[in-house]
């Protein structure tokens, strides 16, 4: 029995629209719940990231910080200075 390659390999054909820019989305990602593509998703993320920042405290863990104000002085030995 001789099998091509070719015809083992059947591409999954499902695709759904991007809600942002109707662009084709692959079903695997649709079920994930990316209702995205990838570009579009790409550039949300992007916006995203601009609204928070990682920060290490003195002598301790991070800190998500997403105002601005709570940056004033956050690395000064521990204490918030104001």
């Amino acid at each position: 029995m001789t099998t091509n390659a070719d015809e083992s390999f059947v591409p999954n054909l499902d695709w759904h629209h991007c809600v942002a820019c109707g662009d084709h989305v692959h079903a695997e990602r649709w079920s994930f719940g990316m209702r995205l593509c990838r570009p579009c998703g790409e550039a949300l993320a992007r916006e995203t990231r601009k609204s928070w920042t990682v920060v290490p405290m003195h002598k301790s863990n991070y800190f998500l910080c997403t105002d601005k104000r709570d940056l004033v002085g956050i690395n000064n030995k521990g204490g918030l200075v104001k």
